[in-house]
């Protein structure tokens, strides 16, 4: 249990700086898009969830909560400036 947990934060974190050098926008350093890539592993899964799609290795999982946490990233970045 712990493991996983550590594992899902670890990619998390890789798709946050992923995310963070694909995409363009205000800044919001490093730190802050690792934690966006957690937020955005939790939104990948749900969102490819949704479309029946699963993650059963390393780079499906990568690949998840990087495309997760582009769109957090891009959902701050449209909408951040009024929150």
């Amino acid at each position: 249990m712990l493991f996983s947990l550590v594992w899902f934060l670890l990619i998390g974190l890789a798709a946050g700086w992923l995310a963070g050098q694909m995409t363009k926008g205000r800044d919001f350093g490093a730190v802050n898009n690792m934690i966006v890539g957690v937020l955005g592993a939790i939104l990948g899964g749900f969102l490819f969830g949704i479309l029946g799609l699963g993650a059963t290795n390393i780079i499906g999982q990568l690949l998840t909560a990087t495309v997760g946490a582009v769109v957090v990233l891009f959902l701050l970045n449209r909408f951040g400036k009024r929150l």
